[in-house]
């Protein structure tokens, strides 16, 4: 299959990565749509999306006829629509099982020739593609956030990812304005080997008491010119994921670098995820850009 052959992406999971994922998609020109088991969920992504492409359009990085795509989204609550896909892109909760149980799904009601991607951050490829009938057309397609604004994609190649797949996943990736990088199936592949060790270390300087919140994301940002702090980034992504993606490195690596924080930790079993639940590093409640707690 070419990417000129493609005309229906379908996005599983209404999330903050499938609706960024379901928006870039429209706006590049596709009919698009989300499934995600809770309505209420599918109805908050319309609304971002909505706010997002509206915002996009007033800096004149979208125009009006690209918004109009974007807001043509079709919303379902079932996989059945993905019988008429052309592409799909699996953006639900980071844990195997359901990510498991969405690919025997989409293998079932696909066409064979459907490539099923996963924006999974740290989940083995391999293993997803071994529930289905088509290893070789499965293939991790991993976007950033906000996905709409930042750049990257890791097009990750399971054992038996095809040079056929990986070729349209990297041609579909620039045609949706993204640069693709190409990586081995590999825990955390290349973002996240990278970045989980450099959050993991921001959070045991602020446990140890070596500096304010504030002041280790200040060290970030104006010593290593990085646009956002590490804890605001953890925040950003959800301490939850953070967690989740530090115990895969450390199980599967066996690497003390990657042991979690026990902040981190604590964090996660309160139930302050950061950005999602309205507390973290930051406090959101009151404030949307949130204020710095205290640790000491």
């Amino acid at each position: 299959m070419r990417v000129e052959d493609l005309r229906h992406i379908f996005v599983v999971g209404a999330g903050t990565m499938g609706s960024g994922i379901a928006q870039v998609a429209a706006v590049a020109g596709f009919r698009v749509t989300v499934m995600d088991v809770d309505p209420e969920q599918l109805e908050r992504a319309r609304k971002v999306i909505d706010r997002s492409t509206a915002k996009l359009v007033e800096k004149g990085k979208l125009t009006p006829e690209q918004r109009e795509q974007a807001l043509k989204i079709e919303y379902v609550t079932t996989l059945e629509p993905a019988s008429e896909a052309d592409f799909c892109i699996e953006a639900a909760t980071e844990r195997p099982d359901i990510k498991e149980n969405i690919f025997r799904e989409l293998d079932a009601r696909t066409r064979p020739e459907v490539v099923l991607a996963t924006n999974t951050s740290s989940i083995p490829i391999t293993r997803l593609a071994a529930v289905t009938s088509r290893p070789d057309k499965v293939v991790g397609m991993h976007f950033f956030n906000p996905v709409p604004l930042m750049a990257l994609v890791e097009v990750i190649r399971g054992l038996q990812t095809s040079d056929e797949t990986a070729a349209l996943v990297v041609e579909l990736a620039r045609v949706l304005g993204k640069t693709p990088v190409e990586v081995k199936d590999a825990p955390g592949f290349i973002a996240n080997r990278i970045l989980m060790p450099f959050i993991n270390e921001a959070i045991f300087a602020l446990q140890e008491g070596l500096a304010t919140v504030e002041a280790i994301d200040t060290v970030a940002k104006l010593g290593f010119n990085h646009p956002m702090g590490p804890l605001a980034l953890a925040d950003l992504i959800g301490l939850d994921v953070v967690l989740f993606i530090l115990e895969v490195l450390h199980r599967d690596l066996g690497e003390d670098k990657y042991r979690p924080a026990s902040l981190l930790r604590q964090l996660v079993h309160a139930g302050q995820w950061g950005r999602k639940t309205g507390l973290g590093f930051y406090d959101y409640r009151e404030n949307p850009k949130g204020v710095p707690r205290s640790f000491s």
